[in-house]
């Protein structure tokens, strides 16, 4: 009896070990294109502070969030210059990639393959797009 009892309950911890999934949870990047999305949200190092892109033209907005008050909710721009024609436009053009920099993204046009530093900033002098021009 007790023969059976062992490889009754090794056989309920095997399975029960087996049924647990190995994947870890993986949820979708928020800089992850969406397919036909005009406008995108990409996270920043703060966890108030999120970058606005319109995926047609380049245009960015900063956008910040508060759970304290009223004050620190807004949006500004970072850039409201189109980088593209109207012509040009299409959905999901460009994108944003963060980099080690806590104020510092990279814009790429992923269909010319120009690049944008992007600085974001809570003071308006330190805001902006800056092209990155090639060397050659």
């Amino acid at each position: 009896m007790k023969k059976v009892i062992v490889l009754f309950t090794t056989l309920l911890l095997s399975v029960s070990a087996f049924s647990q999934s190995d994947i870890p949870y993986a949820p979708q990047s928020v800089s992850e294109p969406q397919n036909g999305a005009v406008y995108k949200l990409f996270p920043t190092s703060n966890m108030w502070t999120f970058l606005k892109l319109d995926t047609r033209n380049g245009r960015i907005w900063q956008v910040q969030f508060s759970v304290k008050d009223m004050e620190n909710i807004f949006e500004v721009p970072l850039s409201t210059t189109k980088l593209v024609s109207t012509d040009e436009e299409e959905n999901g053009r460009f994108t944003l990639y963060p980099t080690s920099n806590f104020h510092t993204f990279v814009m790429l046009d992923q269909i010319n393959g120009k690049t944008w530093q992007v600085q974001w900033s809570t003071e308006y002098d330190n805001r902006g797009i800056i092209p990155i021009k090639p060397l050659y």
